[in-house]
């Protein structure tokens, strides 16, 4: 399967926490590239569509478009 992706994406069991303007919603960051990443999430109702991702243990801040939502997880790429 081709990927379609800017860069390749290397698997990963990182924490992460979603920040917004109006709440902090905590994740798990299950892939992780230089352009995006594939967070794992109890539920992505009431998460925007632009957010700042903390990625643990190093506290690395991005700011996160999302790209796809499913049931359980965001796909996010990275601005």
């Amino acid at each position: 399967m081709d990927e379609s992706r800017a860069s390749q994406r290397r698997k990963t069991l990182k924490g992460g926490s979603i920040y917004f303007d109006w709440g902090v919603i905590d994740c798990v960051i299950r892939n992780l590239s230089d352009t995006g990443a594939l967070l794992e999430v109890e539920s992505p109702i009431g998460i925007p569509d632009k957010f700042d991702l903390i990625i643990k243990p190093e506290t690395i801040r991005r700011q996160c478009a999302v790209a796809r939502r499913s049931a359980k997880s965001i796909g996010v790429r990275f601005v």
